[in-house]
């Protein structure tokens, strides 16, 4: 029987999966990537799309911070349209602790991260809705990505490199023999056994069942978090609520809505979890105590995505509000060489997540070529129009951004 076959196989095509083939495609390797429903169909294309500047996890996990600044920088010099320059406002309401809100701009400000000090009135003249128990806010180098565009052209500059993309293309079985994935059972539009040299676990909140099928563990714990998208036009910058992470605590603008979010609630399965009322609710209610317009606004829109935690560090970290990075787990550890899976890390740090997974699959491939993704610009990030024909060729389209990707201009 005649196998399709590759020099590496990535499982995932979320951002994470897309940048690990695009980073191996450009170091000329033979990349296939599958995804079971469309690229972006997981947690990358369900996100509230924010480009993190790391100040959100500046004073409890600085080296997360300087990864997400870092990250930002890059981005934005590669990722053109993907990108939206907003800025974002870390905000004190009344009663929240002026302590937090010093300790958060000091690390910044240690970290690098680069932070203007405002005062209420100068708030206000950013965002003349903003709530009247305003006190200050510190300005930082927050933006908005749209996945769907960035995914998308992850995957066409992959393509344009030899990558084999499958966007309709579920993983049904790993074969392992002998300490070695020997193959890859792909139903849907592939319907084939995958021969491949190393194999790349990028499933996000769905890694633990890919890694289950060649007998590893992989334990992940995914929380569900709700977004909504209300109308609401002229926001300006992103808004953070300037507390410990919570419910409803930040506010992404759109060209005329904006994004509320989030809520974080544990779920067994990622496929299959009950979707609360009162998650839309609350974070209504509390975006709405910074910007109290949307407490009335008509949603547009409502979505869930879950988040690939990694178990072992959400239990050795403890729970929410602290920076969740990303891991390189190499099976090889456990018995199996030629395969290796990565979790965690954010929307924001895709690419690094992808170079870290890239080296280690090029040292054991025996490959010398180094990254490149860092400084070379996407594909048609300069075109809009270029970047949606793409989301629609991978079949790329998620709820965060489909207010903006595809308009007519």
């Amino acid at each position: 029987m005649t196998r399709m076959e590759t020099t590496v196989l990535v499982v995932g095509g979320g951002a994470t999966g897309v940048g690990v083939a695009r980073d191996l495609s450009l170091r000329g390797i033979d990349v296939t990537l599958v995804e079971r429903d469309g690229l972006a169909s997981g947690t990358s294309g369900r996100s509230h799309g924010l480009l993190h500047s790391g100040a959100r996890y500046a004073e409890a996990d600085a080296v997360g911070a300087e990864e997400c600044i870092r990250e930002n920088e890059i981005l934005r010099e590669i990722a053109g349209a993907c990108i939206r320059d907003t800025g974002g406002l870390f905000v004190q309401l009344e009663g929240d602790d002026p302590d937090y809100f010093e300790a958060k701009r000091s690390a910044c400000e240690e970290i690098g991260i680069p932070t203007t000090s405002l005062d209420a009135d100068a708030v206000r003249e950013r965002v003349d809705e903003i709530s009247a128990a305003v006190e200050r806010a510190f300005e930082v180098p927050d933006a908005v990505i749209y996945p769907s565009r960035l995914v998308a052209a992850n995957a066409a500059d992959a393509r344009d490199h030899g990558a084999s993309i499958h966007p309709h293309a579920p993983v049904e079985d790993v074969v392992v023999s002998d300490g070695r994935v020997t193959g890859v059972e792909v139903g849907g539009t592939v319907d084939d056994r995958i021969d491949a040299e190393y194999v790349v676990n990028a499933a996000g909140a769905w890694a633990g069942e890919l890694a289950a099928m060649a007998g590893l563990d992989v334990s992940m714990r995914p929380t569900r978090g709700v977004m909504v998208s209300v109308e609401y036009d002229g926001l300006g910058p992103v808004l953070n609520r300037c507390r410990d992470p919570d419910d409803g605590d930040i506010v992404v603008p759109h060209e005329s809505e904006a994004v509320l979010g989030t809520t974080s609630v544990a779920v067994e399965d990622p496929d299959d979890y009950p979707k609360e009322e009162w998650e839309v609710e609350r974070s209504v209610e509390e975006c709405a105590e910074m910007l109290p317009p949307v407490a009335d606004a008509p949603v547009v829109r409502t979505w869930w995505g879950v988040r690939p935690l990694y178990a072992p560090d959400e239990d050795e970290r403890g729970g929410r509000g602290i920076s969740r990075g990303f891991f390189r787990l190499d099976h090889a550890d456990d018995g199996v060489e030629n395969m290796v899976s990565v979790v965690g890390g954010k929307l924001t740090t895709y690419r690094q997540m992808a170079e870290s997974t890239a080296d280690l699959v090029c040292d054991r491939l025996d490959v010398g070529a180094t990254c490149e993704t860092a400084d070379r610009p996407l594909p048609g990030r300069d075109d809009p129009a270029q970047l949606d024909a793409f989301v629609d060729e991978f079949d790329g389209q998620g709820p965060t951004d489909q207010d903006v990707v595809g308009r007519p201009s």
